[in-house]
């Protein structure tokens, strides 16, 4: 039996962090850095025990930051082209090397990785790490790179714009002049001559402050300004080096790669890859981000990823209908558009990049994330993401420095999360510094995660939409509420979730076309177990009768009967 991934994203850099007096745009000393050593095995016994099967440790390679490891042999980086004192983890500064921030010992931060690897496959569990292949650091070098391999940029000719095997875009002639002060807190301004085009497609020597202009982007043979003509033969140096450095990183045990804005790489280089990659290591799972649905069956038929982010479909309809500006009937029209490939679909409502569900600037309250948590994790077979924090409630909301306050929890400070700090307690995990409230919800996410594999028809089972048959009716509110069927072998699950803020008094029609097409009997009365409540009910279950039940607010039921 396989089981359904269910991943926990950690920002590993604060996940273990217990410093309670965080000051704002402070140092590592000052505020303190969670490490590997944080994830016990009692603390990786305890995220599993949420009902998880992967995690997703953000973060690990090293990257530009503001803090000094020259005691370490590793260059520092200029403050004025790094975002906040930790910096960004999506600035890779040494793909062959781990973040020292990480480490207790950084001369061993690699070994203390591989034993975190240990530990989180003994406790039962995955391990997924950050593949950041579309730009680096803006002063990258690679201290650690194996003998034999050339670092990015080395051989590049930076007298020309557009190289096929140049590993970088130069401005010739130009000198890095972005919209701000480049001295910041250092004696000299940065300098760098020529220009590099910036990691989100700005080919100019100026980038502003909401550009990506902590990073330079990777050539792998485009020629962005000379009409995005391609030139992959022969292979481009940015392929085979990307290429090196993606079985590294296999070669350490890991057990899959989420892959950053992997639409920003040609899904030329992923068709070369990834079939390589998996030649040695053949059950490694490759998760992409990519926004583009036109690009969807592109990244999976000819890239070979084996899961895309469902984010422009149901993360931004459920948004939207937890805010109260859609209808939930939107929800059918998201699986609609990727039902060829609805199982290569990685469901969230969290991660680094969105706002926190409890923020200001989402939803205010976790509670009202509860029915699109079940919207979301029981409608398919797919995998299913959460951040963590977000079991608790976690609200994002402080104001960490480089970040500010913008409903995200911080990946560019030193900081520490409050719900994850007093939910660890010291590794206790003995629950006496939450709230009532952070309790209900960690259990209400720890039942409906834990059901995604403990339930047959919710691990492997078809779902059957059932908002055809009840749109229009006087007793269900299309607009607030969603219901479905899931269906494995004797057992069907009728799921229905209440985004409304009361209890509904609703009314479920079951159309014959249901029956006909799980090919099942009509009955009359039959006892449902409602898997979320642990209690039972009587309902009709034919299509000449309604199921009459109450369903509560925010949350919903999953009725199991047999049949």
């Amino acid at each position: 039996m396989q089981n359904r991934m269910i991943i926990y994203q950690v920002f590993t850099r604060l996940f273990g962090n217990d410093h309670t007096s965080c000051i704002p745009h402070g140092s590592k000393e000052e505020n303190g850095c969670g490490r590997f050593i944080d994830f016990t095995s009692r603390t990786l016994q305890e995220i599993k025990s949420l009902g998880i099967t992967h995690i997703w440790y953000t973060g690990i390679i090293q990257h530009a930051t503001q803090t000094d490891y020259g005691t370490y042999g590793i260059s520092s980086d200029h403050p004025a082209i790094v975002k906040g004192k930790a910096g960004s983890p999506f600035a890779i500064k040494d793909y062959f090397s781990v973040d020292p921030d990480l480490s207790t010992d950084p001369d061993n931060s690699m070994a203390e990785f591989q034993d975190l690897v240990s530990r989180t496959h003994k406790a039962g569990l995955k391990v997924l790490i950050d593949f950041v292949p579309n730009h680096v650091a803006r002063q990258y070098h690679s201290t650690e790179k194996p003998k034999g391999i050339k670092d990015l940029g080395e051989d590049d000719r930076t007298d020309h714009a557009f190289n096929p095997q140049n590993n970088f875009y130069y401005i010739p002639g130009c000198t890095f002049q972005p919209s701000f002060d480049l001295k910041g807190d250092a004696a000299t301004p940065y300098v760098e001559y020529p220009a590099k085009a910036t990691g989100n497609d700005q080919f100019s020597p100026s980038p502003g402050r909401n550009d990506w202009y902590e990073t330079v982007k990777l050539n792998y043979g485009i020629d962005y300004c000379g009409g995005r003509v391609c030139h992959f033969d022969p292979v481009p140096s940015t392929w085979l080096k990307m290429r090196d450095i993606l079985l590294f990183w296999a070669d350490k045990g890991i057990d899959g790669f989420r892959c950053d804005m992997a639409e920003m790489v040609p899904v030329e280089f992923w068709e070369w890859a990834i079939p390589q990659i998996k030649r040695h290591h053949p059950t490694l799972t490759f998760i992409a981000e990519v926004y583009n649905p036109n690009e969807y069956r592109n990244y999976l038929h000819r890239g070979g990823f084996d899961y895309l982010y469902d984010k422009v479909g149901l993360y931004d309809t459920l948004r939207a209908i937890t805010c109260g500006h859609e209808s939930a009937r939107r929800i059918t029209g998201c699986w609609q558009g990727v039902d060829d490939i609805k199982d290569h679909m990685l469901n969230f409502l969290e991660n680094h990049d969105e706002q926190r569900l409890a923020s200001d600037f989402f939803a205010g309250q976790a509670e009202k994330g509860r029915p699109a948590l079940l919207v979301s994790a029981c409608m398919g077979i797919n995998p299913m993401m959460v951040y963590f924090g977000q079991e608790l409630g976690e609200k994002g909301m402080d104001e960490e420095g480089f970040s500010g306050r913008d409903g995200r929890t911080t990946i560019f400070d030193y900081w520490s999360v409050d719900t994850i700090r007093r939910w660890r307690n010291h590794d206790k995990f003995d629950k006496t510094q939450l709230t009532a409230d952070e309790m209900t919800l960690q259990e209400f996410y720890t039942r409906v995660l834990t059901l995604c594999n403990s339930e047959k028809a919710l691990r492997e089972g078809l779902c059957y939409d059932l908002m055809y048959a009840n749109t229009g009716s006087d007793l269900f509110n299309a607009d607030k509420c969603y219901t479905f069927v899931r269906k494995k072998d004797r057992e069907l699950l009728i799921i229905v979730a209440n985004f409304e803020d009361a209890e509904k008094h609703t009314a479920i029609n079951l159309p014959h076309h249901l029956f006909e097409f799980f090919q099942i009997q009509e009955q009359g009365e039959v006892v449902a177990h409602d898997l979320l409540s642990d209690c039972e009910e009587c309902i009709t279950f034919n299509s000449s009768h309604c199921i009459l039940t109450d369903v509560p607010a925010y949350s919903g039921k999953i009725l199991k009967i047999k049949v």
